[in-house]
């Protein structure tokens, strides 16, 4: 009879680069102390998503007994939000996202770990590994872009495979910065189930993360 892996939640406060204080929620499933194995830092995307999308990931643990690590990046989920920053590029930086991440690592202990990163999370880990962080020892990317000139002609490439109606909506709201309304909502739903999930109906996990990302969208508009 299988049995749900052990978790711990808890909670990191750090000091963001420009001097605000803000907390940043975190589960682990296994024992990051017992393991043989390096834990897997997860990274997700957006920024805003939320971790949850991501908990496919667990089954490393069951089958392999690696210990996962999740997070919601500040800006979103169960970790400090800061709403009125919206615009503000002088606080959502890479620097503040780099000083989370190094207060979770310090925080548990960690001497040697590995990082996956999808999306702006392969950003995030690319720009991290970059900075030669001791005791980084794999670091996965999972669809983060390496240039954002190449993911932008990329992306132009799937809009032009949509119906023109649905593409006219996207580029039209795009030209207004209009990503609020069901006119978007619709259009981008079209988007999302042909390039981003094609399972039908999506997983919940999935839901959930669309969601977090629906009630916060500081950190993504801004970045």
């Amino acid at each position: 009879m299988s049995t749900s892996p052990p978790n711990v939640e808890g909670e990191v406060v750090f000091t963001a680069p420009t001097g605000e204080l803000c907390k940043t929620w975190y589960k682990i499933v296994g024992d990051i102390q017992a393991s043989k194995s390096p834990p897997l830092i997860t990274l997700h995307g957006g920024p805003g998503s939320g971790h949850d999308y991501l908990s496919p990931l667990t089954d490393l643990y069951e089958k392999y007994q690696i210990p996962i690590i999740y997070y919601d990046q500040v800006g979103c989920g169960l970790s400090t939000h800061f709403r009125d920053k919206a615009g503000d590029t002088s606080f959502w930086t890479f620097d503040l996202f780099i000083k989370e991440l190094d207060s979770l690592i310090q925080h548990l202990g960690l001497h040697g770990y590995h990082i996956l990163g999808q999306s702006w999370g392969g950003m995030l880990g690319a720009a991290y590994a970059a900075r030669h962080p001791p005791g980084l020892k794999k670091l996965i990317l999972a669809s983060g872009p390496a240039s954002v000139p190449l993911w932008i002609e990329g992306s132009k490439k799937l809009l032009a495979q949509l119906p023109p109606n649905i593409r006219k909506t996207l580029e039209d709201c795009d030209r207004r910065g209009d990503y609020e309304s069901d006119e978007y909502e619709k259009a981008a739903a079209v988007y999302y189930s042909r390039h981003l999930c094609r399972l039908n109906p999506w997983p919940a996990d999935v839901l959930t993360s669309f969601n977090k990302l629906a009630d916060d969208r500081t950190a993504y508009l801004t970045m």
